[in-house]
């Protein structure tokens, strides 16, 4: 592996025109995704860094690709502004780029949506070395084929991303999250239906398979002096027979136990970590199947987050279920487990962005 680090847009067009095998890299937070195999060159895009525009006013930013999530958290919150899709792995140095990429959204994304929901443009080098400039940096710019869109998940199979522009929102005034505990799961997922189809506007809704029990985390978001009585409204909804416990964190404990999940805490060092899009009734399958695996099951149970080293018994899962898992963390190896999708009209777009494959297949 050779690890080439350029300091400039034009250098990245110089690379790709005389290199090959390219896999593009960021912060190194999504080490299944960053460490590349032997023979390829890793494209560090660690010096390509800095807020080229922030425009308060019109709620939108533009950023090169290697800007590190956690510095563009820092300048929106000192104007109250933040991005709702809960990037993931912000303290372990994840970057823009790699957020884009990777589709790395966290619980946030529950209430207003993924990263493809809040980008609006991006400039990336495709196989030819061109600079593609797709989408705008204002909101109602929507011409063409929506190329930013399809930039999110790539994993740099159609080009280098150079820089994205982004839609942001203000920032709840303060929050606070309700730990409610079920003796199974099949109660904790017909409470996360009652409250996902009841008009509470909650900011994110999670499972936590537990020893003995299976717990939900209601986050609520909004303004202090009305938020207790919002969190009270979900208690009473939700108090019945099968709860086993009931605890709601305050701002402070909320934000801490948010961190602690978007930072993957609760995983420890020697587990690969697993994205497996899927629906409710998915759930429970895979939740005996994988009961000792440490799990989370986010975003409404729609995205379920697996850690386990069973790679293989998980392959013959999802493909068995015909779903699909991207390895987020673990060593270099195969991105993708199960069945992929719409790979048809990836494969067009590869012949178009990238004739010649300068950049590796995921």
């Amino acid at each position: 592996m050779r690890r080439i680090q350029p300091p400039s847009v034009q250098d990245i067009q110089e690379i790709v025109s005389a290199e090959s095998d390219l896999v593009p890299t960021g912060g190194g937070s999504k080490s299944a995704l960053s460490s590349v195999a032997n023979g390829a060159n890793a494209l560090d895009m660690s010096k390509i860094t800095g807020i080229i525009e922030y425009v308060p006013d019109e709620y939108t930013f533009t950023a090169y690709a290697g800007t590190p999530v956690a510095e563009v958290q820092e300048v929106l919150a000192k104007h109250s502004q933040y991005l709702p899709f809960d990037p993931l792995l912000a303290g372990q140095g994840a970057t823009l780029g790699g957020t884009v990429a990777a589709n790395t959204a966290g619980s946030g994304r529950y209430r207003y949506g993924g990263v493809r929901d809040f980008i609006l443009g991006v400039q990336f080098v495709d196989g030819q070395g061109r600079l593609v400039k797709s989408g705008g940096k204002v909101v109602k710019n929507a011409a063409g084929f929506d190329l930013p869109k399809f930039m999110v998940g790539s994993l740099g199979r159609y080009g280098v991303l150079v820089s994205m522009s982004f839609k942001v929102f203000p920032r709840p005034r303060t929050s606070a999250t309700l730990l409610v505990n079920y003796p199974d799961l099949d109660t904790a997922l017909a409470a996360t239906h009652r409250l996902a189809v009841a008009p509470f506007e909650i900011e994110s809704l999670d499972i936590i398979p537990k020893a003995d029990d299976y717990q939900v985390a209601i986050k609520l978001g909004g303004l202090a002096e009305v938020l207790p009585e919002r969190v009270l409204r979900i208690q009473l909804f939700l108090d019945d027979q099968d709860i086993a416990s009931f605890e709601v964190l305050d701002s402070t404990l909320d934000t801490a136990y948010w961190r602690y999940v978007s930072e993957f805490g609760w995983v420890e060092d020697d587990w690969q970590v697993i994205k497996i899009p899927i629906l409710p009734k998915m759930a429970p399958s895979l939740d005996e199947h994988f009961s000792q695996a440490p799990r989370r099951y986010t975003v409404g149970v729609n995205v379920a987050w697996l850690a386990t080293n069973e790679i293989d018994s998980l392959q013959s899962f999802l493909t068995e279920l015909g779903l699909v898992g991207l390895r987020i963390i673990g060593p270099p190896g195969r991105p993708y487990l199960g069945v992929r999708h719409g790979m048809a009209l990836a494969k067009r777009v590869k012949q178009a962005l990238d004739p010649e494959g300068k950049f590796l297949e995921a």
